[in-house]
């Protein structure tokens, strides 16, 4: 009896381990109505920089990059994990270098998000590994409408899908052997940017005999049972041919390339859902994949088709449902154009990508303000210098200071602007207040305010009370009006605070020239800084 009783003890106590391990994992968790990442239990917001592809290919080369990023403000760092050194040999797994980059990032206090280039790194499978290269019977590849093959392997190949299962769930069980108390490794991307070229989708006696079959039942139920949540590029598609739920798929969605691109975006999703759940098996980490976005007026082949595109993510949501995220990366200045088409149907917007460059300080501050996205990100980071690196560095610290308060989602109101000649001048309602956000080039005072294009401004606004605000940013020019006209919108004072360990520091009151004799808040372009204001109303006439 006595044994029974200290072996079902021992259960217990196993299963409450397993319980508190897995609830105190990094997750995705909804919390007044955003979708937040939590790391140790607490809300984190990734303030992060994508390495270079090759740059974690040594650990001795990525190194000295580690102390220079966390001096840049960062807290997190996204690094490739390639296959082709993950699994020199086939069954033989090295993880020299995903424990260097964790024992370097500790060191640095820095977090890590992996990126896992498995079959498909920009559409190719460059970074798979030499033995599966070399054998294309056994791993086949694409083929376009000539007929030539690519250094793209097939979706099709089942014997590709088992080995990237096989390769990722390993990794997934070194990470949390070799982290699962810290929890430097908070996120993993799942492939890296998928995308078909040169063609819509595979020709092959494979790929074809799928395509003229039936439409999986799963898609066809999905789309019934999701038909309001359809975003309007795929129902326009599905209902121009008459809502079918049942035919190939020519006859659910018309026979042109975007038809081709739609299946194609199927059995990727399905390939990435699969190898994202071998990996969850082995340790839950949020998961998310990626996508090269295209440049306007190219139809699929002509660029990366079938990826987490927002014309299909109804394709990847139906069909991944292992993956928490589809996130765009950046090579176009149309930031908010992409960004709005993300945020639909209920996806949380992550960039984890994004062209470095000097506006990158202010579309931080209009990306995590404006979507309460889960975190943001530049690419080649380890590269940065001169007056980019500055100024991110600059935003990021404003943001640090932010965080525990924009985190917290105690406020009233918490938005974000991006400003440039184009957009001088945006308008947001905050209770009681019509607040106007201008650039500051428009009071037409600075000397370059003439120049052709404007630095990017960006700014964040945080509604702590009725009459209490932060204004943190730059480059901007903020004003308030009463929605009732019976009363004039004065400012009460205007302090620059810095916050520290959660804290409010006074620095200086802001009474005079700064804020313009109490005309407006104001925060000059090159300067950063984080402002409180303060409001009262007086009547607008007098009785």
């Amino acid at each position: 009896m006595k044994k029974i009783i200290i072996i079902c003890l021992c259960t217990l106590l196993n299963l409450n381990s397993s319980f508190s391990q897995g609830n105190n994992l990094p997750h995705l968790e909804k919390k007044n109505g955003d979708l937040q990442l939590f790391v140790h239990q607490n809300p984190f917001l990734i303030l992060g920089g994508e390495l270079g592809n090759s740059s974690a290919s040594s650990i001795d080369y990525l190194r000295p990059f580690f102390p220079y990023l966390k001096s840049m403000n960062l807290n997190t760092v996204l690094a490739p994990v390639y296959w082709e050194f993950l699994e020199p040999e086939e069954n033989k797994f090295d993880f020299s270098l995903v424990d260097g980059m964790i024992s370097e990032a500790r060191k640095n206090n820095l977090k890590l998000v992996f990126l896992w280039f498995g079959t498909w790194k920009n559409s190719m499978s460059c970074y798979t590994p030499v033995w599966m290269k070399t054998n294309s019977k056994r791993f086949p590849r694409t083929y376009d409408s000539t007929g030539r093959s690519h250094e793209i392997f097939s979706v099709f190949g089942k014997e590709t899908l088992e080995a990237d299962k096989k390769a990722f769930a390993a990794l997934m069980k070194h990470i949390k052997e070799a982290d699962a108390e810290e929890h430097t490794v908070i996120m993993v991307q799942v492939e890296n940017e998928i995308g078909m070229l040169t063609t819509a989708r595979e020709i092959s006696k494979t790929a074809n005999g799928f395509y003229n079959s039936q439409v999986p039942k799963e898609l066809s139920a999905y789309l019934l049972n999701n038909q309001q949540a359809l975003v309007p590029e795929l129902k326009d598609k599905w209902t121009k041919q008459g809502s079918k739920t049942k035919g190939t798929w020519t006859e659910l969605f018309g026979n042109d390339s975007y038809t081709e691109e739609i299946f194609q975006a199927w059995y990727y999703a399905k390939y990435t859902n699969e190898v994202a759940a071998a990996g969850k098996k082995e340790y839950n980490l949020p998961m998310y994949v990626n996508a090269a976005l295209p440049r306007p007026g190219r139809k699929p082949g002509e660029y990366p088709s079938a990826g987490p595109l927002p014309h299909i993510m109804n394709i990847w949501q139906a069909a991944a449902s292992s993956i928490d995220m589809l996130s765009p990366d950046f090579y176009n200045p149309d930031t908010k154009y992409w960004c709005d088409l993300y945020v639909r149907n209920s996806n949380a917007l992550f960039v984890p990508e994004m062209r470095f460059e000097e506006s990158c300080s202010a579309k931080a501050l209009f990306i995590l303000g404006h979507y309460h996205a889960i975190g943001f990100s530049p690419f080649s980071i380890e590269n940065a210098k001169g007056k980019a690196k500055d100024e991110l560095s600059n935003s990021y610290a404003l943001i640090n200071q932010l965080s525990d308060l924009i985190l917290s989602r105690t406020w009233l109101n918490y938005d974000g602007f991006l400003i440039d000649k184009k957009d001088g001048v945006q308008e947001v309602q905050m209770r009681n207040y019509k607040v106007k956000i201008s650039h500051e080039y428009s009071m037409g005072w600075n000397a370059n305010a003439k120049d052709s294009v404007w630095p990017s401004a960006g700014v964040i606004i945080i509604q702590l009370s009725e009459k209490e605000f932060i204004i943190a940013g730059t480059g901007a020019v903020v004003t308030f009006e009463n929605n009732d006209r019976n009363f004039v919108t004065n400012l009460l004072k205007v302090d620059e605070i810095e916050i520290k360990e959660g804290k409010e520091k006074f620095i200086k009151r802001m009474n005079g020239d700064e804020d313009h004799q109490g005309r407006h808040v104001r925060i000059d372009a090159g300067n950063w800084q984080i402002q409180k204001v303060t409001l009262y109303d007086s009547p607008a006439k007098n009785e």
